[in-house]
């Protein structure tokens, strides 16, 4: 076979994606980025970086995008139950519009010497001596090419896979990876409101919590309220969509009505618990929210996606000279180490909050004694988070 036309193909073009392409560009590889939607796009997302987030982009060496971009400091996070409140500091953390970030991630990939191609959606295929071939179709042209590693970074779509039986999961049929869903994931679902919009300080998260969902609401650099949320889905369909759900939640938390979310533009998300086993095939590994997902809190989701693409670097490098079974199982065991734990602790306050009797105990706990809430704002931070060092290239 002649020699892949690329070292390193990233399918998807999201914080996990970009960052990585760019990683991988400064080390003189061979990248291609193939993204399936044209940048800047609104995307259902929190937009919140914390301390995790903040600080694997300094280590990328991208620390000053978000001052170049305007990002708002966050200095508190507002939780509202049950008609009480309660009102903590936060350590670091920046507000930043999706749109935003992913279209200068992306263009740091290029700058850094990756190749962009969008609109364009991938499929990976078959894999053949010393590569894997992936399929590229924008419209009707349909080409195909291979790399030596393919990175699967399609966010909770994957669109990138496809395998019978696993639905939009995305891997050609020789890939053994299988996506399962939780049966009681949340949907997630957001919207933009104008800068107009009167409540809800700029620099706090406000955070709203009901028995079937959560209200998250921040205000981006523009000054715009961004809201994300997360409902049941019986309850979703039963409150008629959600913009009936989040006027419930906000009213039961006692937070301000938000009458402009009624005729606001929602979208939603797929179903958002669901785990990938494995993470990784020949010559194909996932990364981002392709690799796994749980309810996230105050900028985790992005946090997660930035650490595992640092952390991908170093067995991608690896692949560029040799591929053998060993690297699959170990980024699995980076994968649970770097970031399982901070999904589990995700999953273990999900399951909190979804009690009004735990969940209410705990908040008049915190009122009381607010030393408790300290574990909650060194996670947020992550000043215990596992440091990765940038692997210096070949």
């Amino acid at each position: 076979m002649s020699a892949p036309d690329w070292d390193v193909i990233v399918i998807g073009a999201g914080p996990a994606g970009a960052l990585a392409a760019h990683q991988l560009a400064r080390c003189q590889l061979r990248v291609l980025l193939v993204e399936k939607r044209v940048f800047p796009r609104w995307k259902v997302c929190g937009s919140c970086l914390n301390g995790v987030a903040l600080r694997a982009l300094e280590e990328a060496g991208l620390g000053h995008l978000v001052g170049d971009l305007g990002a708002v400091p966050l200095g508190r996070i507002r939780l509202g139950l049950q008609g009480r409140q309660l009102e903590l500091a936060l350590p670091a953390g920046r507000s930043l519009s999706r749109g935003r970030l992913d279209l200068a991630l992306c263009e740091a990939a290029v700058a850094a010497g990756a190749v962009l191609r969008s609109p364009c959606e991938a499929t990976v295929a078959r894999s053949h001596p010393g590569g894997r071939k992936v399929l590229l179709r924008s419209g009707t042209d349909v080409q195909t090419t291979s790399a030596r590693v393919v990175l699967v970074a399609t966010g909770l779509g994957s669109s990138g896979l496809s395998s019978p039986g696993l639905g939009r999961t995305g891997l050609g049929p020789d890939l053994p990876i299988e996506m399962r869903i939780s049966p009681r994931a949340r949907i997630g679902a957001g919207c933009e409101l104008d800068a107009g919009v009167s409540g809800y300080d700029r620099g706090t998260i406000h955070m709203a919590i009901g028995r079937h969902g959560y209200v998250g609401l921040v205000r981006n650099e523009t000054g715009a309220l961004n809201l994300a949320a997360a409902f049941d889905r019986p309850h979703l369909i039963a409150a008629g969509g959600p913009a009936s759900c989040a006027a419930a939640v906000l009213a039961a938390a006692g937070f301000d009505p938000l009458p402009e979310a009624a005729a606001a533009t929602w979208r939603a998300t797929p179903a958002l618990t669901r785990r990938c086993k494995p993470l990784a095939a020949e010559r194909v590994l996932l990364l981002g929210d392709a690799a796994g997902y749980v309810e996230p809190f105050t900028g985790e989701g992005m946090g997660w996606a930035l650490m595992g693409a640092l952390a991908l670097v170093p067995l991608v490098l690896q692949g560029q000279r040799e591929w053998h079974s060993d690297m699959e199982r170990e980024w699995s065991r980076r994968h649970t180490r770097l970031i399982g734990s901070r999904q589990r602790f995700c999953h273990g306050l999900a399951f909190t909050l979804r009690r009004p009797g735990l969940s209410r105990g705990l908040l008049a706990a915190a009122r009381r004694w607010p030393a408790l809430t300290a574990p909650l704002l060194q996670h947020l931070d992550g000043a215990s988070c596992q440091r990765i060092t940038p692997e210096p290239c070949p």
